[in-house]
């Protein structure tokens, strides 16, 4: 009774885990959640207002399916000026979250028959999004000792190669790729004429490194397709509100899928997003300050129980080494039922991950010493 396309497709595990402990929650059990990738910083007062004073407007009608004129040109100067990426606020889609762009941008590009490379391990739902397209995940390795960028990168394309992903900073392991590895992949994009889908929710939460968009490099114009959004820089995850900058041709086929599906982003929610990106950027800076604090007293932490998880360059994640303890699913799990800790076993991101737990540090100093206090007991 139901469709072919969904039968080998799983729930998202770091949503499951969610659940889970909500289950455990319910019960009366104190659980310490590492396991969303969801700032707990309340969204900044200015945005709120602007949806207040949006309401209060009337705001609460219909808008052009590709977003609202003002949000659009406002994103596509970002681009510019931050990004270095040459585009207009026609090539600009906004869409209810970053996830909806991702998942429009795989059905408009891939077909049966096409590959698609991830580098493993990868966040959660491209491969779903890939699948449910009708085309086949190719996954690339990439190397612990250099931040978990991807390795020897031509050796994973075939002539059926349509797209290759890229997510820097990166969830789960919160590595940063280099301008070299972003060459590389740019070189073999060009060479081949494959697309890429650059994924950069996480692009302001970064630490000791530089942001670099791909879809600013020589030759990338008309085969990068970027993904961006509001829920993570600004604490913005329930608001549902991110986008896509692509080449005409693929921007075209887009909006037909965004049109007959969604229709358009919440309309007060998008002068909300106008705000987030006209207004004071202070409460950004002050978040990722706190961030690099909490991913300090995490590292150190670990390494303490012997955990190995580098030092992350953005994001807010440690994708940590459990080995030692036994394999990812296991110590996930003991972790939620003894200590009341939540985590999400690497193997959900790759086959890479098998040995490895990815914490979210999205949670506060306090309850991440309390956490830490009892993995050292259970462990």
């Amino acid at each position: 009774m139901t469709a072919k396309r969904l039968l080998n497709i799983t729930e998202s595990a770091t949503l499951r885990i969610s659940n889970l402990a909500s289950e455990l929650k319910s019960q009366g059990k104190d659980i310490i959640s590492f396991s969303l990738g969801e700032p707990d910083f309340t969204t900044p007062s200015h945005i709120i207002d602007a949806a207040k004073a949006s309401l209060d407007r009337g705001d609460t009608h219909y808008t052009p399916s590709p977003g609202i004129p003002e949000l659009r040109k406002a994103i596509a100067e970002k681009l510019k000026v931050e990004n270095k990426i040459e585009t207009k606020p026609g090539n600009v889609i906004v869409t209810p979250g970053a996830k909806q762009a991702i998942f429009e941008v795989m059905l408009s590009v891939l077909q049966e028959g096409d590959e698609a490379i991830l580098f493993d391990p990868a966040w959660v739902s491209y491969d779903p999004c890939i699948q449910l397209a009708g085309a086949r995940t190719v996954w690339a390795p990439t190397s612990r000792d250099n931040g978990f960028s991807p390795e020897n990168i031509g050796e994973s394309v075939t002539k059926k190669t349509k797209l290759i992903v890229i997510n820097s900073p990166c969830n789960p392991t919160g590595g940063v790729y280099s301008k070299e590895t972003l060459k590389e992949i740019a070189d073999i994009a060009i060479d081949n004429n494959i697309l890429v889908l650059s994924d950069e929710i996480y692009e302001k939460i970064i630490y000791d490194m530089k942001h670099i968009s791909i879809g600013a490099m020589d030759g990338m114009q008309d085969l990068t397709i970027t993904v961006n959004g509001f829920s993570k820089a600004y604490a913005m995850t329930g608001w549902r509100l991110g986008y896509v900058c692509a080449p005409k041709e693929i921007y075209e086929q887009m909006l037909k899928l965004h049109s007959h599906s969604v229709s358009q982003a919440t309309s007060f929610v998008q002068y909300a997003g106008l705000a987030a990106l006209k207004g004071d950027q202070a409460p950004v800076t002050a978040m990722v300050s706190e961030f690099k604090k909490r991913r300090d007293l995490l590292i150190k932490g670990l390494e303490k129980l012997g955990i190995k998880s580098g030092r992350p360059d953005g994001a807010f994640y440690a994708f940590a080494d459990v080995s030692k303890y036994g394999s990812g699913e296991k110590v996930a799990e003991l972790l939620l039922n003894k200590a009341f800790v939540a985590t999400t076993p690497g193997s959900a991101f790759g086959e890479a991950g098998n040995d490895y737990i990815r914490i979210s540090y999205a949670t506060s100093q306090e309850r991440i010493k309390e956490a830490l206090k009892r993995m050292e007991a259970v462990l």
